[in-house]
């Protein structure tokens, strides 16, 4: 904002004699009272205008002081944003980087899960076929002891049961391990599901 002040005297005109004054005349009183008081006057209209002037550049001091306040406020309060924005910025990558471990983590956990089934599925095909074989071998067996009276003599009779024995007794060993192995893989996969899901319970916890 600008302010012009003009005064409403000017010193020139006060001090200035009239031109058809003659120049070696002496100045009569009146006048040099009235270019006194003229002089008295414009004093103090000058010292109005300078403390006018002063009030005025005080008041402008003021709006500048208040201006630069502000103008550190604002620059503090972007530097306050630009510091939070920064951090949010580093969190959100660290958030995006968990998610994606996480999702590796989750895609080996399917890979795992699919090979124990496919195992699992493997070793339940292997023992059914192994108990068909059991069963029609049994089934071999028990016909042929129905007829034992007219194919072995009584003589070999004792070494042919042994033999069956012993063939039943190694076809349910095997049928056992393939029991074993099934359980073990079961237990197995028991065992790593439980870990991841402790493993996971553990990542959650704060």
């Amino acid at each position: 904002m600008s302010v012009i002040l003009e005064s409403s005297f000017n010193i020139e005109d006060i001090i200035k004699t009239p031109q058809s004054l003659d120049r070696r005349a002496e100045p009569k009183p009146t006048e040099l009272l009235i270019k006194l008081r003229k002089l008295q006057q414009a004093k103090k209209n000058l010292e109005d205008e300078v403390k006018e002037t002063m009030l005025i550049k005080c008041a402008r001091k003021g709006e500048d002081d208040a201006l630069t306040a502000e103008a550190l406020q604002l620059e503090g309060t972007l530097n306050e944003k630009e510091e939070l924005n920064r951090s949010l910025q580093l969190k959100c990558e660290d958030l995006q980087l968990e998610a994606q471990r996480q999702l590796e983590q989750n895609h080996q956990k399917e890979e795992v899960v699919k090979q124990y089934c496919f195992q699992i599925q493997e070793t339940k095909l292997k023992h059914r076929k192994i108990r068909i074989k059991f069963e029609n071998q049994l089934q071999q067996l028990m016909e042929q002891h129905k007829n034992l009276s007219t194919i072995f003599t009584p003589q070999r009779l004792p070494a042919e049961i042994q033999s069956a024995e012993y063939t039943t007794e190694q076809l349910l060993k095997a049928e056992q391990q393939k029991l074993e192995q099934l359980t073990k893989l079961l237990d197995g996969l028991n065992h790593t599901q439980n870990a991841e899901i402790h493993v996971d319970a553990c990542e959650k916890a704060p």
